[in-house]
C-alpha cells in the first residue's frame, strides 16, 4: 500500500512539474515590438550631445560661470540613462562636485543633484549626508524631503520614510504618489502600489512630459508583472517604447515576459541581443546567462558570466553591482561573497542585504549562521520572492520543514518573477 502511495506521489509531483514547465498562453507578438528592435541609432543621443556641447562651449568662453557645470552634469546623466555607459555617470559626478565646491556646498539644488548621482551609484550614505545639508539649507524643502524618502527607502529606515512621506503628502502630486507606491510595495500592499502608480500616470499624462510618462509606464509594467497581470505588463512596456523607442528597460521587460512567461528563450535572446548593442549595463549579461542556463547551454552561460565580470571589474562601478557579485560568488561557493555581503549590510542594512549575507554563509557551508540571519533580519521584513526562496532553502537545510513548506506555498505563485530556472527547485522544497 505504501509503495502504491509513493508511486502516486511521484506521478503527482512529476505532473505538477511538467505542467508548470509548459509555456503559458502566448500574449506577445513580435510585430508589436520589432520596429523598436530594428533601430539603427539612438534617437536621444544627438539631442543630448548637442545640449552637452552647447554648455561646454559656454563654459569655455566664461569659465567663471559655475552653473554651467550643473548643466553639463544634467547632459551626462541623460546620456548615462540612455546608454548605460558608466563614464557618463562619473563625469556627471565630477561636474557636480565642481558646482558644489564653487558654492561651498551651500546650494540646495546642487546638493540634491549630487545626491541623485550618488543614489544612482548606490552610495546611499553619502547621498544622505548631502540631503541633510540641503534640508538644513532650507531651499525648496519639498524637493529635499522627497529625495530623503528615496534614500531612507534604500537604507531600510522605514520610520523615516513614513515621517518624510507625511511631510510631502499630496495625492495630486506625481512625485508624492510614486514614492507612496514604492513604500506600499515594500509593505506588501501591491494593489495599493499599483493604484497609486495609476493615479500618478494620469498626472504625468496631463503634464505632457514624455520622460515622466514613459518612466511611469515601465514601473507600472513591473508591478503588473508582480501581480500576475502579464498582458497589462506587456502593453505598458509597449506604450513606453512608443514614446521612446530606445527604452532599453522596456525591451528587457518584454524579453522577460517572452522568457519567463511564454518560455521562448530564443526569442528572448533575440530581443536582448539588440538591447546590448545600445546599452552597456553589465546586468544584461546575467539575464543572458540565465536564459542560456535554461537552454542547457553551459558554454554560453559561462561566456555571459565572464562578460559580466569583465565589465564590472571597472572600478568606476564601485558598489553598484555588489548584489549580483555576491549571488555569483555564492553560487561558486567563494567566501569572498561573505566579505562583499557584509559590506552591503554595513552600507545598506535592509532585509535584502541581510538576505545576501545569509545566502553567502549558506552556500559556504555555514547553514546555522544563515538561519540566524534569516530569522532575525529577513522573515516578515521583506516580501521579495528571491529573499523568500533563499529563506525557504535555508529553513529546509536546517530541518525547519514546516516553515520551508509555508514559504513554498507563496513561492509557487512567484515563479514568473523568479524565472523558470528555479521552478523545479521550488517544487522540491
Amino acid at each position: 500500500m505504501k509503495y502504491i502511495q509513493l508511486i502516486l506521489l511521484f506521478v503527482t509531483c512529476y505532473l505538477t512539474i511538467s505542467c508548470n514547465t509548459q509555456p503559458n498562453k502566448k500574449i506577445t507578438n513580435s510585430k508589436d515590438y520589432n520596429q523598436y528592435l530594428e533601430m539603427t541609432s539612438n534617437t536621444d543621443l544627438p539631442k543630448i550631445t548637442s545640449d552637452y556641447n552647447f554648455w561646454k562651449n559656454k563654459l569655455s568662453k566664461t569659465p567663471n560661470q559655475y552653473p554651467y557645470y550643473a548643466k553639463l552634469a544634467a547632459a551626462n546623466s541623460k546620456k548615462f540613462q540612455s546608454t548605460g555607459n558608466i563614464n557618463d555617470l562619473k563625469e556627471a559626478e565630477k561636474n557636480l562636485i565642481i558646482a558644489n565646491e564653487k558654492t561651498n556646498y551651500n546650494n540646495a539644488g546642487y546638493l540634491r543633484s549630487l545626491a541623485r548621482n550618488f543614489i544612482s551609484q548606490h552610495r546611499f550614505k553619502e547621498a544622505l549626508d548631502l540631503l541633510t545639508k540641503a534640508e538644513y539649507n532650507g531651499e525648496n524643502l519639498q524637493r529635499t524631503h522627497l529625495m530623503l524618502v528615496d534614500v531612507y527607502v534604500e537604507l531600510g529606515n522605514y520610520e523615516k520614510v513614513s515621517e518624510y512621506l507625511s511631510k510631502v503628502k499630496n495625492f495630486k502630486d506625481f512625485d508624492y504618489l510614486i514614492r507612496l507606491s514604492k513604500y506600499n510595495d515594500h509593505l506588501g500592499n501591491l494593489d495599493k502600489a499599483i493604484a497609486y502608480l495609476e493615479m500618478s500616470l494620469k498626472i504625468a499624462k496631463s503634464s505632457k512630459k514624455n520622460s515622466l510618462i514613459q518612466w511611469n509606464y515601465t514601473n507600472l509594467a513591473d508591478y503588473y508583472g508582480h501581480a500576475g497581470r502579464i498582458k497589462d505588463s506587456y502593453n505598458s512596456y509597449l506604450k513606453a517604447l512608443a514614446i521612446n523607442p530606445n527604452n532599453s528597460y522596456a525591451k528587457k521587460g518584454i524579453a522577460w515576459i517572452v522568457f519567463s512567461y511564454e518560455r521562448n528563450p530564443k526569442e528572448a535572446l533575440r530581443i536582448l541581443n539588440t538591447v546590448t548593442k545600445e546599452n552597456a549595463s553589465p546586468d544584461y549579461h546575467l539575464l543572458k546567462s540565465e536564459i542560456a542556463d535554461y537552454m542547457g547551454d553551459k558554454v554560453e552561460k559561462k561566456h555571459q558570466i565572464d562578460s559580466y565580470w569583465s565589465r564590472v571589474k571597472n572600478t568606476k562601478y564601485g558598489v553598484m553591482y555588489h548584489k549580483y557579485d555576491v549571488l555569483l560568488l555564492s553560487e561558486a561557493q567563494n567566501d569572498k561573497a561573505i566579505v562583499l555581503a557584509k559590506q552591503e549590510v554595513e552600507e545598506r542594512p535592509t532585509a535584502q542585504s541581510y538576505d545576501l549575507l545569509a545566502w553567502a554563509y549558506f552556500n559556504n557551508g555555514q547553514k546555522e549562521k544563515a538561519l540566524a540571519i534569516v530569522d532575525q533580519h529577513v522573515i516578515e521584513k521583506t516580501f521579495e520572492p528571491e529573499a523568500l526562496l533563499h529563506a525557504a532553502l535555508i529553513f529546509k537545510a536546517n530541518g525547519k520543514i514546516p516553515m520551508a513548506v509555508t514559504l513554498k506555498k507563496e513561492l509557487l505563485g512567484a515563479v514568473y518573477e523568479l524565472g523558470p530556472n528555479v521552478e523545479a527547485e521550488i517544487n522540491n522544497i
